[in-house]
């Protein structure tokens, strides 16, 4: 679903997850070669939360809730191309392992300071950070 600002510029909208597990996050390789947080774009008329669900089922084969927003920004993807970035922080509700789509090249679990060295946006790193340094209550 594109978000249209007051200068009239529109934006698609991509709600992103922060899982971790244990000390570690979760990460997906995407085709651009940079580590993203699980999540996807916002459909229309879809409820943001419903959106990271669906996404976690479809990337990782995981059942979540989310506990809360932690950042949104503006990323330029590539030149000329932006898309509103909205992070959350999840949890998972079952165990099962992970079952990568397609639609990424590898998965992997990362500690928060491993983060510099990943070819990853910055606003992802923040968004981890956040929610490492306020974990969400059981």
């Amino acid at each position: 679903m594109p978000f249209q600002g007051e200068s009239g510029m529109r934006f698609p909208v991509s709600v992103k997850g922060v899982l971790l597990e244990g000390d570690r996050v979760v990460l997906l390789m995407n085709e651009r070669d940079e580590w993203e947080l699980p999540g996807g774009r916002l459909e229309r008329g879809e409820n943001p939360v419903a959106c990271l669900e669906r996404e976690f089922a479809e990337e990782l084969g995981a059942e979540i809730a989310a506990d809360r927003i932690l950042d949104c920004w503006l990323y330029q993807v590539l030149p000329g191309k932006e898309v509103l970035i909205v992070t959350y922080a999840v949890r998972r509700v079952d165990r099962r392992e992970f079952q990568i789509s397609r639609e990424h090249r590898k998965c992997g679990l990362f500690a928060i300071n491993e983060l510099p060295g990943l070819a990853m946006p910055e606003g992802y790193r923040r968004s981890i950070r956040a929610c490492a340094a306020r974990p969400a209550p059981c």
